[in-house]
C-alpha cells in the first residue's frame, strides 16, 4: 500500500507525496476543497491516487469519482503504478456505450435543491452509506459540459463542494483549463489551487491560493515514475538562525594552510578557479582526503568528468579515493545535467546532507551545472542551493573553470564571485620556458590570507607547493617578469 509515513501532521493530511507536503508547509487542511488543474499528461490522476493512497494508509475511508476514464482503466493504471486499490471506492459516473445508443442526459447534483434525478442519487446514497474522509473527483469539467448554463454550473458545483466540506470531507477535485473552457470559477470556489504544468524540458507544480496556511511558492519540479510523482521542493533558504561555526578545515598540506592563514572554515563557500587540467579538481580531493581522516563524509557532484576516470586520475596522485568510497567517507556522484532539472539536482544534494550527513560537498564543474538550468539564469539556482548548504554548515566547494589559459586575470567569467567566501585560483604561467602551475588565494572573507603565489605541482606522490613567489611581477597577466635576483 502506499503512504508517506505518518498521516497526519499539526491536524494536516498528508498528501502521499513527500515533496507536496513540505510545499503545503505539512500537507492539506482538512475539510476544505482543492483544485487541480492541468492539460492533458500532466498528472492530476496520480496526484489524486497519492492522496487516496495516503489515507487508506492511515485507515482513513476514502471515494473515487470518475466521470471520464472507466474504473477498470483507473485500476490498470493504478497497477502500473504500484498503487493498491482495494482500500478505494470507485464511483463510476463515466458515459456508457448505452449512453450514446440511448442518447441519455446528465445532471449534476445540487444540495439546494429537492429533486434527485438518477446520478445526484448516487453521489448522495454513495457519501450518506460510506462516510468518506477523503474524496477524489476527475474531473470537474465534465459537470460544466452537463449544465445547462454557466451560472447554474457555478451554483450546482458550489453548493456540491459545500454538501461535502460541511461533512468534514477533503475533497481534491481536478479540471482540465483551456482558453476555450477557463475555470476561474472554480479557483474562486475552491479553498487551494494546484497548477500542473508540461512542456518539453520540465514538468512543474505552484501552489496559487490556499486558504488558511502558508505555502512555499515557485514553481517546484517533478517528475512522473512507475512509482508515482516525485516532487522537488525549491529551495528557499533562510537566513540562519545560528552563528555559523568558523571550525578551520586543514587541507593537510602546510604550505596550502599557510596561503589560507590555517585552512578553509566550515559553513564557507569557497570557488576554485582556473582553466582546464590546471589540478582544480585534485585540489578540492585533498580537502576531502584530510576531512577522510577524520572520519567526515564528502560528496562530489561530477558534471563533466567520467567517475571512472576521477577515480584514476585521483589515485594516480596518491589520494585513496576507493578505500574512501569502502569506508564510507566518500561518494562521487557523476551526473548527466540535462537529465536532472536545478530542483531535483538541488534535492539529490539535500538528501545527501540530511541523510549521509556529508560535510564538504564539491560541484565540479559550474559550468556543467549550469547546463541543468538550460537556459534560465544560473545565479538563483546556485545560490539557493550554496546558502542551503552553508546554513548547514557544510563547506561547498565550486569549481569553475575559465577559458583563458594565460593572460588577463579573471576570477569567474559567470558572474557568481559575490556568493563565495573565498577565492582560490590555480593558472600556468610561462617561465623561462616553461609552463608551470601556481596556486594563490584572492579572497577570503573570515581570516587573512597570504598575498603572494606558490608554485604547485602534481606527482604521483600527491600536491606538492613551493615557497612564496615573492621576485616575479605581473603575475596576473600571465606574462611573469623575474626581478633581479631571482
Amino acid at each position: 500500500m502506499r503512504g508517506d509515513g505518518l498521516q497526519m501532521t499539526h491536524d494536516r493530511l498528508l498528501t502521499g507525496i513527500s515533496g507536496l507536503n513540505e510545499v503545503l508547509h505539512g500537507g492539506y487542511v482538512p475539510g476544505r476543497a482543492y483544485l487541480v488543474r492541468g492539460g492533458p499528461g500532466t498528472g492530476k490522476t496520480t496526484l489524486g491516487m497519492h492522496f487516496l493512497a495516503s489515507g487508506t494508509a492511515n485507515g482513513e475511508t476514502v471515494l473515487f469519482i470518475t466521470l471520464a476514464e472507466t474504473v477498470a482503466q483507473l485500476q490498470k493504471t493504478a497497477e502500473g503504478l504500484n498503487f493498491n486499490t482495494q482500500g478505494i471506492t470507485f464511483l463510476d459516473l463515466s458515459p456508457t456505450s448505452d449512453f450514446f445508443a440511448q442518447v441519455q442526459t446528465y445532471d449534476i447534483f445540487s444540495a439546494a435543491e429537492v429533486e434527485r434525478e438518477p446520478t445526484t442519487q448516487r453521489i448522495v446514497e454513495q457519501v450518506e452509506s460510506l462516510k468518506p474522509q477523503r474524496i477524489f473527483i476527475d474531473s470537474m469539467t465534465q459537470f460544466r459540459y452537463l449544465a445547462t448554463n454557466t451560472f447554474q454550473f457555478r451554483k450546482q458545483v458550489l453548493s456540491f463542494l459545500r454538501f461535502l466540506t460541511e461533512k468534514d470531507i477533503t475533497v481534491l477535485f481536478t479540471s482540465e483549463h483551456s482558453v476555450e473552457a477557463p475555470d476561474d470559477d472554480l479557483q474562486f470556489m475552491s479553498d487551494g489551487v494546484l497548477d500542473l504544468n508540461f512542456n518539453e524540458d520540465n514538468r512543474t507544480l505552484s501552489v496559487s491560493k490556499f486558504r488558511g496556511s502558508d505555502f512555499r511558492s515557485g514553481n517546484h519540479s517533478f517528475r512522473l515514475t512507475s512509482e508515482g510523482m516525485q516532487l522537488f521542493p525549491k529551495l528557499l533558504p533562510r537566513v540562519s538562525e545560528q552563528a555559523l561555526t568558523v571550525e578551520t578545515i586543514s587541507s593537510g598540506i602546510p604550505e596550502i594552510d599557510a596561503l589560507l592563514h590555517g585552512g578553509l572554515e566550515r559553513s564557507t563557500i569557497t570557488i576554485i578557479s582556473g582553466p582546464s587540467g590546471v589540478g582544480k579538481s585534485t585540489l578540492g580531493l585533498q580537502f576531502m582526503k584530510e576531512a577522510a581522516g577524520r572520519g567526515e563524509r564528502s560528496v562530489i557532484y561530477t558534471f563533466e568528468e567520467n567517475k571512472e576516470t576521477l577515480l584514476h586520475r585521483a589515485e594516480g596522485v596518491n589520494i585513496p579515493v576507493h578505500a574512501m568510497q569502502e569506508r564510507g567517507t566518500l561518494s562521487i556522484v557523476q551526473i548527466e545535467p540535462l537529465h536532472y532539472t536545478p530542483d531535483e539536482f538541488a534535492n539529490l544534494v539535500r538528501q545527501e546532507v540530511e541523510e549521509h550527513q556529508a560535510r564538504i560537498v564539491m560541484i565540479d564543474s559550474v559550468s556543467g551545472y549550469r547546463l541543468s538550468v538550460r537556459g534560465e539564469d544560473l545565479t538563483p539556482h546556485i545560490h539557493s542551493l550554496c546558502k542551503y548548504l552553508q546554513n548547514l554548515g557544510v563547506a561547498v566547494l565550486l569549481v569553475n573553470e575559465v577559458e583563458s589559459i594565460t593572460g588577463e586575470f579573471q576570477a569567474t567569467e559567470i558572474g557568481i564571485s559575490y556568493l563565495a567566501d573565498n577565492i582560490i585560483f590555480l593558472r600556468y604561467l610561462e617561465i623561462h620556458g616553461e609552463l608551470r602551475r601556481v596556486i594563490g588565494v584572492l579572497k577570503k572573507r573570515i581570516s587573512d590570507f597570504e598575498k603572494t603565489l606558490r608554485e604547485f605541482q602534481i606527482s604521483r606522490d600527491g600536491i606538492k607547493v613551493g615557497n612564496p613567489l615573492n621576485r616575479l611581477r605581473g603575475i596576473l597577466t600571465g606574462i611573469p617578469e623575474l626581478l633581479e635576483g631571482e
